[in-house]
């Protein structure tokens, strides 16, 4: 490992790689390429003993060598794609860098024989695609008492197996625990960390999962069931406040509403579900925010206090218009629904004589903002036009060839919402701007069939 430091930090370039930096001028004449502070930086580099963090990725280490005496205040040191396997070489290097807090041995083929290993100071361990599963995770837990990260990718991962209990112990500093891009298929499984009291994030992107279920006191039972250390009044997730679940088989809105019921969840990742992709029948972003209180940045977007407003109304109006007072139905498919509509002061449609005609025409109507983006169709400005909620998507269409005059195009529509990193498409010509989830303010974008 000595000689990858001195090979990575201290190796000085030849005068032929010198000369290899250069520009083309105008002329197509070479100009030499001088990098301004490289001493300086160099000189920083060659002093191993101030080393903080060092990488010596895919550089052929297999041992350890005398890392204490060459850089004794290493802190971070990444040791992906190694020739690393047994654990006792982990321990040497830790041993001989006193200082060492975070490790990344990823893509390095790690033995599964794990014994006598002390890492007492390693708070953020990194093992993405080294072939472990849990039960090698169990066998280093006492081996890292103040660990806070843990990264565990591309490891195949079918199930988590606690060795002393039927749910995951120990592990009280854990802040983030990393499974994304393995097999988990049972979220069962995910509930035996469920006691783990300090974690706040879990990724599990890129599994396996199809449903997500918060414990009732019966599935804390029976989770805990033979533990003795577990006290009656056991909360679930207590601290967790991150869960990514992007690129799942997650399709039910059970699932969605359950998310709630999570103590301090404020941050969520669904992208990549059929529950989420509104071209298999999934839901759109504002529906999302409407059915999650208490969430604050979802898919990686922060929720503005104008976003939720507007998505909470617009939710509420939907399932009014599709629904059409059915209190039961109401209550069972939109468990938020009575809580949004008096939170937001929004008040049943009445019958109105037909004095009042002209007066529900006008509180019908939605403004939406029209945008042509489709190349045949030329750069036209974006026009504004009030169009009662009731309109179809075919419709609106057909208005739009009004509006735009273009005849032989055939348009297609997307709503673009607020947040959403691409806007959604409306296929179905039969619903109305209502029911597509169309609100006012909205902007539609006018692209043209290929």
């Amino acid at each position: 490992m000595v000689k990858a430091l001195q090979l990575r930090y201290r190796s000085v370039s030849t005068k032929q790689e010198e000369d290899e930096m250069y520009v083309l001028s105008t002329s197509n004449r070479r100009v030499s390429v001088e990098l301004l502070g490289k001493d300086k930086i160099q000189d920083k580099l060659n002093r191993f003993e101030d080393l903080r963090s060092a990488s010596l990725f895919y550089l052929g280490v297999s041992s350890c060598g005398q890392l204490g005496a060459t850089v004794p205040n290493l802190k971070e040191l990444d040791l992906t794609g190694n020739l690393l396997s047994e654990w006792e070489d982990v321990g040497t290097i830790c041993n001989e860098l006193p200082a060492l807090v975070a490790l990344n041995l990823s893509s390095n083929k790690m033995s599964h024989h794990v014994v006598g290993l002390q890492l007492k100071s390693i708070k953020i361990l990194v093992l993405n695609n080294t072939g472990l599963n849990w039960s090698q995770v169990e066998l280093l837990k006492d081996s890292l008492p103040v660990i806070e990260e843990l990264h565990l990718m591309g490891n195949k991962v079918r199930n988590i197996q606690p060795t002393s209990s039927t749910v995951v112990q120990g592990f009280k500093y854990l802040r983030l625990l990393n499974l994304e891009d393995n097999c988990l298929a049972d979220w069962n499984e995910v509930l035996k960390l469920s006691e783990l009291p300090s974690l706040e994030q879990l990724h599990l992107n890129k599994n396996c999962l199809n449903c997500i279920r918060y414990p009732d006191n019966d599935a804390i039972q029976k989770l805990t069931s033979g533990c003795k250390s577990f006290e009656d009044n056991i909360v679930p997730f207590p601290n967790l406040c991150c869960l990514l679940l992007g690129g799942n088989k997650i399709g039910d809105l059970a699932s969605v509403d359950s998310l709630n019921s999570f103590p301090k969840l404020t941050d969520i990742r669904l992208s990549e579900n059929p529950v989420t992709d509104p071209g298999k029948g999934g839901i759109a972003r504002f529906v999302l925010i409407a059915r999650l209180a208490k969430v604050h940045i979802l898919n990686g977007s922060e929720i503005s206090p104008r976003e939720r407003k507007d998505s909470e109304i617009r939710y509420v109006r939907s399932v009014m218009s599709k629904l059409q007072g059915n209190q039961e139905e109401i209550k069972q498919l939109h468990p938020r629904f009575s809580e949004l509509k008096i939170y937001h002061g929004i008040e049943d449609e009445r019958p109105s004589s037909r004095a009042a005609g002209p007066q529900k025409m006008a509180s019908g109507l939605i403004s939406i903002t029209l945008k042509c983006v489709g190349p045949s169709i030329g750069e036209k400005p974006p026009m504004t036009k009030k169009l009662p909620a009731s309109t179809t998507v075919g419709k609106l269409k057909n208005l739009c060839g009004s509006f735009f005059k273009f005849k032989s195009i055939r348009p297609i529509l997307f709503l673009q919402e607020e947040g959403s990193p691409l806007p959604s498409l409306l296929d179905d010509d039969m619903a109305s701007l209502i029911d597509a989830g169309v609100c006012n303010d909205c902007t539609i974008l006018i692209d043209e069939e290929n």
